[in-house]
């Protein structure tokens, strides 16, 4: 059962909608196991306009472990119906726990237009910054855990890429401890849409926010940590692949010395 809710600017959001419920019947181009496969996809979200129900796009949240061919599919069959799709994977990050935030964001950035995510304002922690910077209450999350003496670093520490052809993508990283990081990793693709800001600046934001949502649970639930080995590693595998990057990559100040942490 469907359950729409109206939202900003006249906006109808739709959750629990399968694909198939959606399109209606199998798009031309597309096979049976295609179809077999995409159709049963539940939509997190569906936005529609309020006046005409005229679809304007989809958000998904994927697990960063989801079935990648399922994935596949799924774009397959928007792109033959022409249906426009916002995807965000992430191991953290759920529709059921940060969708609905999430997805006002978009909507917000979307009708505002322009630089939504350059607008300075006060923050949550008193100073003055980015309001829009969807990681700014973790960042000042993680000040405060610092000032109380519970972690070793207040910093979180990301990079932003775009693929050509394919998603931005974003990492955040937070040393908890000595020798252990919390790494996270955000996938935002945008498909025959936009997310009203650079993809790329959105995917670093949600990956520091991922970070404050380990922050907010680690008395509850021990955290996985890395080393900062791993996060170099990482990075250097990235580097290898920096012709597949829209700019390249501009982040070889990070692997100069892997001793010392890495400078934002």
């Amino acid at each position: 059962m469907t359950t729409p809710t109206n939202l900003r600017g006249g906006r109808r959001v739709h959750t629990g909608r399968r694909l198939g419920q959606v399109i209606g019947r199998k798009p031309t181009g597309i096979t049976a196991g295609q179809w077999n496969t995409a159709n049963t996809v539940v939509l997190d979200y569906l936005v529609t306009d309020a006046d005409t129900d005229r679809t304007e796009f989809a958000l998904l949240f994927t697990d960063a472990n989801a079935n990648g061919r399922v994935e596949r599919m799924t774009t397959a069959v928007c792109d033959a119906v022409g249906l426009p799709v916002l995807r965000i994977t992430s191991a953290t990050l759920t529709a059921a726990d940060h969708g609905t935030g999430i997805l006002n964001y978009i909507l917000d950035a979307r009708a505002f237009g322009g630089d939504y995510r350059d607008i300075v304002g006060r923050l949550p922690d008193g100073r003055t910054g980015h309001v829009n910077d969807l990681s700014s209450v973790a960042r000042a999350a993680a000040v405060d855990a610092y000032a109380a003496r519970q972690l070793f670093d207040p910093i979180i520490r990301g990079i932003r890429v775009r693929w050509t052809g394919g998603p931005a993508e974003g990492w955040a990283w937070l040393q908890l401890r000595e020798g252990g990081y919390v790494f996270e990793r955000v996938l935002l693709a945008e498909h025959r849409t936009t997310c009203g800001v650079p993809a790329d600046r959105l995917a670093e934001d949600l990956a520091g926010a991922a970070i404050g949502q380990t922050l907010k649970l680690r008395h509850s639930a021990e955290p996985d940590l890395v080393d900062h080995a791993h996060i170099e590693a990482r990075l250097r595998e990235l580097s290898t692949r920096r012709d597949e990057l829209v700019d390249g990559f501009p982040y070889e100040h990070l692997l100069a010395d892997a001793d010392q942490p890495a400078a934002r």
